[in-house]
């Protein structure tokens, strides 16, 4: 029994385990359309488990949390601090791509006559239905017409949106409400156990994408954009160290901490790309981490739209990677607007699939780039999206612990128990 327990591996190092597994994989089976396709299948069977778990996780959490919280000028100023705060970190994730984009100029090393060209046809079509609707369309589209029909099709926002009306409603019942909010609760309890079984199928969903990745690309096509993927996971790896272990200081948070207790969720993310891969999760980390369930049960699902600070730096990063490949000087005043159309597109459309790259179609002409610029990229988009969703999953577990200590709904006893219990589990292991 001891000998088991030596050996017994926790679930950050079954994914990572996966991941190498993956990698081999794809090269063992490069280019094999039927290695890739029994990959794709095994993929997306996970990936869709996890889908399945996440918006009855949201509803019945969310609800439960603001059935609590009972209070509407309190739903109010959080509302607003979160999206104040989400501003504020997705505008110094811009200008970080920015910054580190002039300094090391990426694009100056590349010759695009010699890169592959990708098919881009898919997000070009999006791209154009996003740029209509603009902005506008998703403050329009906050509010459900059917929820059922949100439900149904995965839209975060307009479910956020019910379930903080249904949580007040519920609340405004008193006594009466307490069945509804009983109920709720023994749902998110019940998925946050499904979320656990679906877990011991990570590495092998982990391995079966990022199989599928490599066997698509091949390593040999990630060598002259090497350096430009090199410099965006630097970036980032600045922004999760520096820049948001600077914010959570301010607010007396240790960072690392909070990196430590969500590690098994970056490695899931990193090798999903995948958000909602790590959503539930998340939640219920936060949770025992010591931020109250309504505030984590609002800021997070909202930090899936508003707070992408990964995505944020990828954008900046890539338009002045692709000027500088075109050979097109950006001036100061440029740039600063090249901040504020990301600033106002990143939003409007990071509910469409492929958002990142949906962004900079709609950007890019704004800086005098061939749409044609897009095609060079498109094949390491994943590489670089499996990056930025870490750095997304990350700031929206801070954002989370922030808010929760700005509204005194941080216990920090809870804290101590869970880091506590957390070490003892790891020494175990």
């Amino acid at each position: 029994m001891k000998n088991y327990k030596l050996w017994r591996l926790n679930l950050g190092w079954q994914i990572f385990i996966g991941l190498i597994a993956g990698v081999v994989l794809g090269v063992v089976f490069y280019n094999n359309s039927t290695a890739i396709t029994a990959m794709q299948n095994i993929g997306t069977m996970f990936i869709n488990l996890i889908q399945m778990i996440v918006l009855p996780i949201v509803v019945s959490c969310l609800t439960v949390g603001i059935a609590n919280m009972g209070d509407v000028r309190k739903l109010g100023r959080v509302g607003g601090k979160t999206l104040i705060y989400f501003e504020i970190m997705t505008t110094i994730a811009i200008i970080l791509g920015l910054l580190v984009g002039n300094v090391f100029h990426p694009g100056s090393y590349i010759d695009v006559h010699q890169l592959h060209s990708q098919n881009i046809d898919q997000y070009v079509q999006t791209a154009k239905k996003a740029k209509e609707s603009g902005i506008w369309a998703t403050i329009v589209g906050i509010i459900p017409t059917n929820i059922f029909k949100a439900l149904s099709s995965g839209e975060m926002l307009p479910i956020v949106f019910f379930s903080v009306f249904f949580g007040l409603g519920t609340a405004s019942l008193g006594e009466k409400g307490k069945i509804i909010i009983d109920f709720l609760r023994a749902v998110s309890e019940v998925m946050f156990k499904i979320t656990n079984w679906v877990m011991r199928v990570a590495p092998l969903g982990v391995c079966a994408l990022i199989g599928t990745t490599v066997a698509q690309l091949g390593l040999s096509a990630l060598a002259p954009l090497g350096y430009f993927i090199i410099l965006a996971y630097a970036t980032m790896i600045i922004f999760i160290v520096f820049v948001m272990g600077g914010v959570a200081h301010l607010f007396g948070i240790n960072n690392w901490n909070l990196l430590k207790v969500i590690k098994d969720e970056m490695v899931l993310a990193f090798s999903t790309a995948s958000s909602e891969a790590v959503l539930p999760k998340i939640i219920d980390k936060m949770d025992r981490f010591g931020v109250s369930q309504g505030i984590v049960s609002f800021v997070i699902p909202t930090g899936y739209t508003f707070n992408l600070d990964g995505s944020a730096i990828y954008q900046s990063l890539a338009a002045l990677f692709l000027a500088q490949a075109y050979g097109i000087h950006l001036s100061v005043s440029q740039q600063l607007t090249l901040v504020l159309v990301l600033m106002i597109t990143s939003k409007g459309m990071a509910g469409v699939p492929g958002a990142s790259f949906v962004v900079l179609l709609a950007t890019i002409s704004s800086i005098g780039v061939p749409l044609q610029g897009l095609t060079f990229i498109a094949g390491i988009d994943r590489l670089v999206d499996m990056g930025r969703t870490v750095v997304n999953v990350a700031g929206n577990s801070l954002a989370a612990v922030i808010i929760g200590k700005s509204e005194k709904e941080f216990d920090q006893a809870k804290n101590l128990q869970y880091l506590q219990t957390l070490s003892l589990d790891n020494k175990r292991n």
